[in-house]
């Protein structure tokens, strides 16, 4: 089972990080897991859990990589769209965080996230986004401001900046500021 498949069934699945909102027409939609099978995708299971964006990522590169290792260069028409849907997703998902992901950080973030009272799909977007401001969580969290206090935002942008990589070149630039204005503070 996929990671967030521990999260339980869903009322929708979920691809490439696209908002769920408890009233949105995507939590309305059927629930499909779509498998790869040889030349086309099927769906298998119409009550599967939710995917993260860093097992959409895994899937279309495993799938990728199984391509290129079978050398078919004929493709029909149907097959050349889903080679372009799956390049445009892969473009799209490469720029998030899930590329510094593995399953064990997915694992960790699932396991930490049992002590705060979230849904199911409130967890899947602090895992796809992983927000580093209070700001972004009040987006990502249905009635945030009822729900949470500011002591438990605080412990889950904690919890999210501390176990879920981020762009290690944006780490490097943030802890630079950090520290040049520690600097500058210093002197006063």
């Amino acid at each position: 089972k996929p990671p967030l498949a521990q999260l339980g069934p869903s009322s929708c699945a979920l691809v490439a990080g696209q908002p769920v909102r408890g009233s949105s027409p995507a939590s309305r939609q059927p629930k499909r897991t779509v498998v790869p099978r040889a030349d086309k995708m099927e769906v298998k299971d119409a009550s599967a859990a939710l995917l993260s964006n860093f097992e959409v990522y895994q899937l279309l590169t495993d799938l990728k990589q199984q391509r290129k290792e079978s050398g078919k260069n004929k493709q029909s028409s149907g097959q050349q769209n889903l080679n372009t849907i799956m390049y445009e997703t892969l473009k799209y998902i490469s720029k998030t965080p899930c590329r510094y992901q593995s399953p064990e950080t997915v694992r960790d973030f699932l396991i930490a996230m049992k002590g705060h009272k979230l849904t199911k799909a409130e967890k899947l977007q602090l895992l796809n986004h992983r927000p580093v401001t209070a700001v972004e969580i009040q987006l990502m969290v249905e009635e945030s401001e009822e729900r949470l206090t500011e002591e438990q935002i605080e412990s889950l942008l904690q919890t999210v900046t501390s176990i879920l990589p981020g762009d290690p070149e944006e780490q490097q630039r943030d802890s630079a500021m950090v520290t040049e204005v520690k600097g500058d503070q210093g002197g006063i």
